[in-house]
């Protein structure tokens, strides 16, 4: 149960990063877009003043798990866990975090702009 629950953090957490990238891009999912970014936003910045700006519960909830399967050592930064799962190679830490946290603030600009103000200029 372990090894799945593994897996699946890995799939849903990786999903959820890349719909908020690019949810904004199809009409049918921008409103659940900007709610999710929203929510991502909510957990790092205001759950963040309690636990550490960044704070995500899927992150805490994994690595938790990976505990459980004897694995250490686990990085600050869940996007950096990603790239070192995926490819072996450890990121540097702060790089990882100032590019997260631009694409993140790009997505939610974008996606408010596609949310509120497409429809206006459009007509």
């Amino acid at each position: 149960m372990i090894a799945f629950l593994d897996i699946f953090f890995v799939v849903f957490h990786s999903t959820l990063i890349v719909f908020n990238l690019f949810g904004w891009i199809w009409k049918r999912t921008r409103r659940l877009n900007l709610i999710t970014l929203l929510l991502t936003g909510a957990s790092w910045f205001i759950l963040g003043i309690f636990y550490g700006i960044g704070f995500c519960p899927l992150t805490d909830w994994h690595w938790q798990v990976l505990e459980k399967l004897g694995r250490t050592s686990l990085p600050d930064s869940y996007i950096a866990y990603l790239i070192q799962r995926l490819t072996g190679l450890t990121p540097n830490g702060e790089w990882v975090d100032v590019l997260t946290a631009g694409l993140y603030f790009l997505a939610l600009a974008i996606s408010f702009y596609m949310n509120f103000f497409r429809k206006r200029i459009k007509g």
